[in-house]
């Protein structure tokens, strides 16, 4: 029956509606200021673009199907097979009575959609998570695809078979492919809905489909409308789709019969457009299938929706996401570069046009105004990208000059790819580049200042992808501390979205995720509520602000335990040292005695074993095996070892400084399918990289390896040669704002972070400004460590009007909080 739960939602979600409460000043005599914010007297800081704050969307974490696709049936097309992912059959999330065949032969729906039914029978769907969602009164829209002769009946019920909708009966007739459709009432409120399509005769059935009408707004084939607004409501500037690893990974060759109909394929658009049913099938990269229901056509619908510019992103030919492969075909080459010279004319070209023709056969005959592609993702193998991608942009801008071309910069914020790409670019001229990277907390808090030294004159940065690596509310913070330097750095940092998008939560692949949902409900991360936040209070222009006083938080020494790892690999360890630098010895074991005695498992997978006189991690099949022995706390000390990959598609990894929080580093070699190396910060359940490098591990040699801890400073040698070091020496800044304007309302917008677990009073000098006597606060705050999840969400704006309001005041901000005061000037 339908669920009944508690949540803290409603009013509390949209205070900022509701009457202002009054929140009193802090005396500018009671108190020094911790902090002094000083405001230039003139608004001449960098533009802020209207696509200044965005959403990047991928279809990870179910987001498409069973998530902002508001189609209800799960593997509505008998499509999936087991290349999707293990035990996937063509009935996956179907049960059956009777007799019930998946079919592949020429008796098909169209040569796209491989398969169909044959039935004689029933067949049931539950649809995503616990089952259908139904809320009572509302009309569902079922259709399907069928040939033969015999009644089909249409129900949906509980899994005990109570009624949910008064059922249907279809009279299907005659041996050709037909659509037939039906609506279905819910009598009930539910989450636990279940779909029965069943014959007392024989017939074959394709494309069964149950659609909610209240779709966001009102769209056939539309999207689920409460994960739409929440999108909505963030008031994004752009829409980048639909990848991410999605558009460079797998076969970069067409769905057809001339290449075997390859089920693990790059995102191609053009699979993705048109009629539903004609619409090919693939494995998603991120372990399911994916039926494009949700295509390019609906990404250009949703963006326009929002008033967004649609960011396509096209694949470069050269795979990444850990495959690192360039596909090296002259034919395939142009037929991609003609797809996106053909997206463009889909996107823009007129009705008369062949492309655009299909755009307005899809209901939109008036142009999309695309202005923006991106060409390729996170490439690894720079030189083979950066070789397509001159191919692809002089093929663009020969057509299309007024198309602003985004490039790339690799799948970090450093090292060798990055330069490479890096350099490339500023030598082209390129329009735009694109970066990512998924960090710790303190990573942000450390790198507020990152853009600053970027060249005014060089290539802008869209900040394609970035979250810090947790959900907790210390995260949002560490968030929001950086884009206070984003919009500082305006003028280079032309656009940002964090990533990913959504996330269903009975079917996560990465975290964290800005929104989060379930069959029928859904609710916005901390990092959400942040997002939001900035994106609904950008302003128009920057104003140029200094802050003084207050601390920075310094480096610790790297002290811990040390590790021996594997991914994928089967590996052997021996002759493990840590040593002072004088020689004396601080722990070793070299495992003749036969057994590990010392060791403990921090990652209890895979089959750790003493064996030959060397500790062997023996599997290969299992990824992220750690086990830890010997806390250090000496702050200067060498740890030695060798090592020897024995079978498997990656290296060995060796931990140190292993703190009891989860908090290490790794030194990562044959990373990446055995083709780079890294230095890796965990945190918590991620890693940031430090270092990376192209690296392999040849199986069966021995590897003599040394890390060398000088307090902060790490020297790295692989047999006896120095392969790279790093310094974690950077300082922490927890406190951080910027001023920025705006226009239409005549308001300056401060902006505050303080990211500490006490107040911050702060003396605002806003360069005498003559200015209204209260203002607008808008807040958030709370335990660092909170987040928002399905059952509570105690972090939400709480928006108030200040008094004292002058041009120079004093606020206490509140520990963790951030903090938005819109001042009217006059």
């Amino acid at each position: 029956m339908p669920r009944i739960r508690s949540r803290l939602v409603g009013a509390a979600a949209v205070l900022v509606s509701l009457p202002l409460a009054v929140a009193p000043p802090v005396s500018a005599s009671a108190v020094a200021p911790d902090y002094t914010i000083k405001v230039s007297p003139s608004a001449d800081g960098a533009a802020l673009s209207k696509q200044q704050y965005g959403v990047f969307f991928e279809d990870i974490n179910y987001a498409a199907d069973g998530g902002l696709y508001a189609e209800l049936i799960r593997n509505r097309s008998f499509e999936f097979n087991a290349t999707d992912a293990s035990g996937f059959t063509g009935l996956t999330a179907w049960t059956t009575t009777g007799t019930a065949t998946v079919v592949n032969d020429d008796q098909r729906l169209n040569d796209r959609n491989r398969n169909y039914l044959k039935l004689t029978g029933g067949v049931t769907n539950a649809g995503y998570n616990s089952g259908i969602a139904l809320k009572k009164g509302d009309k569902y829209d079922f259709s399907v695809w069928a040939r033969g002769d015999a009644a089909l009946q249409v129900s949906v019920n509980l899994a005990d078979g109570t009624a949910l909708a008064a059922p249907i009966t279809i009279a299907v007739a005659g041996d050709t492919w037909t659509k037939y459709t039906g609506t279905l009432r819910a009598t009930a409120t539910t989450d636990r809905g279940r779909l029965t399509v069943s014959t007392p005769g024989a017939l074959r059935l394709d494309e069964i489909s149950l659609f909610p009408r209240d779709t966001y707004k009102g769209r056939s084939n539309g999207l689920r409308r409460d994960l739409a607004e929440k999108v909505a409501a963030l008031r994004p500037g752009f829409v980048r789709f639909p990848g991410g690893c999605l558009v460079n990974t797998g076969s970069m060759y067409s769905y057809d019969g001339a290449f075997n109909y390859p089920r693990a394929r790059s995102y191609q658009w053009k699979d993705t457009v048109g009629p539903v049913e004609t619409r090919a099938t693939n494995k998603n990269f991120w372990g399911y299938n994916q039926s494009y229901g949700l295509g390019y056509y609906e990404y250009f619908q949703f963006s326009e929706d929002l008033g967004a510019m649609p960011l396509p992103v096209l694949p470069a030919l050269v795979t990444g996401c850990g495959q690192n492969r360039a596909t090296v075909d002259e034919a395939l080459l142009q037929r991609h570069i003609q797809d996106a010279l053909d997206l463009i004319e889909f996107a823009n070209g007129p009705v008369t046009s062949t492309w655009g023709e299909l755009r307005a056969q899809q209901g939109h005959p008036k142009p999309f105004g695309l202005t923006t592609v991106a060409i390729g993702n996170e490439e690894n193998l720079p030189d083979a990208y950066w070789a397509n991608f001159l191919r692809f942009e002089a093929a663009i801008k020969a057509k299309h000059p007024e198309i602003t071309i985004v490039s790339n910069s690799g799948p970090d914020d450093q090292g060798g790819t990055f330069e490479n790409l890096w350099a490339k670019n500023k030598a082209n001229g390129t329009d735009m580049v694109d970066e990512h990277y998924y960090n710790s907390p303190s990573w942000f808090l450390q790198n507020n200042a990152r853009y600053d030294s970027y060249d005014r004159n060089g290539p802008k940065v869209f900040l394609g992808e970035y979250a810090s690596l947790d959900a907790k509310f210390y995260n949002s913070l560490a968030e929001a501390a950086y884009m206070t330097g984003l919009e500082r750095n305006a003028d280079v940092v032309k656009m940002a979205s964090y990533a990913p998008l959504l996330a269903n939560i009975d079917n996560v692949q990465w975290k964290p995720d800005l929104i989060w949902f379930d069959g029928d409900e859904s609710w916005g991360s901390t990092s959400y509520q942040m997002q939001k936040l900035f994106m609904n209070n950008v302003g128009d222009r920057v104003v140029p602000s200094t802050v003084t006083g207050g601390g920075v938080v310094q480096p610790k020494p790297i002290t811990g335990a040390i590790g021996l790892s594997t991914w994928r690999t089967a590996a052997t360890y021996d002759d493990v040292k840590v040593t002072r630098p004088d020689g004396t010895v601080i722990f070793s074991d070299d495992f003749s005695d036969g057994n590990a005695d010392g060791w403990t498992a921090v990652q209890p997978r895979g089959n750790w074993t003493v064996t030959n006189g060397g500790y062997a991690q023996t599997t290969t099949d299992t990824e992220d095996t750690m086990v830890k022995a010997a806390t250090v706390t000496d702050t200067d000390y060498d740890y030695t070892l060798k090592a020897t990959k024995q079978a498997g598609a990656e290296g060995f990894l060796v931990a140190f400084g292993i703190q009891e929080t989860g908090n290490f580093y790794w030194w990562n070699l044959g990373g990446w399918n055995n083709t780079q190396g890294a230095i890796e910060k965990g945190i918590t359940s991620a890693k940031e990289q430090l270092i990376t490098k192209p690296n392999s591990v040849n199986t069966g040699q021995t590897y003599d390896l040394k890390i060398s801890v000088r307090g902060t400073k790490v020297t790295l040698y692989l047999d006896g040669v120095e392969w790279g070091g790093f310094d974690d020496n950077a300082v922490t800044e927890p406190f951080a704002q910027v001023v920025t304007t705006d226009a239409k309302t005549v308001e300056l917008i401060v902006k505050v972070v303080n990211a500490q677990d006490k107040p911050a009073v702060t003396k605002i000098d806003l360069g005498g400004r003559r200015v209204a006597g209260t203002a607008r606060m808008t807040v958030l705050a709370g335990d660092p460590g909170e987040q928002n999840t399905r059952t509570a969400e105690p972090i939400l704006p709480v928006t108030s009007t200040i008094k004292g309001v002058s041009a120079s005041f004093t606020r206490e901000f509140q520990a963790n909080s951030v903090t938005f005061l819109r001042i009217r000037t006059r």
